[in-house]
């Protein structure tokens, strides 16, 4: 089995063929895509997505790499709309899982029109490779599983890579070795 920084030399070698770009070999299909790795790797796959983003030039790669995180994203959105203390205060008075329904419900995560999906089609230029990071971060205030689903059913211009601190065999995500994140068809295992 191939390491870590093996698998990230391999993902960066992809993304910038014009094929991968051009969704090419996935039965026109957009190109969504998962990399797993060990959630205890999460440093080295961090500085490894911000070593390739300083290095990346649309002039002379053919496409502009963008990164999300998913969690600086909800956090923005959060505070945009005047709402983190109430976030913190409805927490300690309802509970975490009242609180992961009432950002839910904020974000709308499970809407077509999800603020976060909207978020990301508003900050992609046309010729780019998404990246989305931090689904660690979120949980459980978000899973992956909602984010793929929506973000593929309204966005499909460009390839779009999620990192996913856990394992993914092609049909189920699972975090932190335990937790279950639904199922999801629809993406191809990035490297294996």
């Amino acid at each position: 089995m191939a390491s870590l920084e093996e698998r990230l030399d391999v993902a960066e070698a992809m993304i910038k063929a014009e094929d991968f770009r051009q969704n090419k070999g996935l039965g026109n299909e957009v190109g969504y895509y998962v990399f797993d790795y060990p959630a205890e790797k999460e440093l080295i796959v961090r500085e490894r997505i911000e070593y390739m983003k300083g290095k990346n030039s649309k002039g002379t790669d053919g496409f502009e790499l963008v990164v999300f995180d998913l969690y600086d994203i909800i956090i923005d959105i959060l505070e945009e709309e005047g709402f983190m203390d109430q976030c913190f205060k409805f927490e300690k008075k309802n509970g975490m899982e009242r609180i992961i329904q009432a950002v839910g419900n904020l974000v709308r995560i499970n809407n077509e029109n999800s603020m976060i999906v909207r978020y990301i089609q508003e900050h992609t230029p046309k010729e780019a490779v998404v990246f989305l990071v931090g689904i660690g971060k979120c949980y459980p205030l978000l899973r992956s599983h909602k984010v793929l689903n929506n973000l593929h059913q309204a966005f499909d211009s460009v390839p779009v890579v999620l990192f996913y601190p856990g394992k993914y065999d092609g049909q189920e995500l699972v975090l932190f070795s335990t937790v279950k994140d639904d199922n999801y068809y629809r993406a191809f295992k990035l490297v294996d």
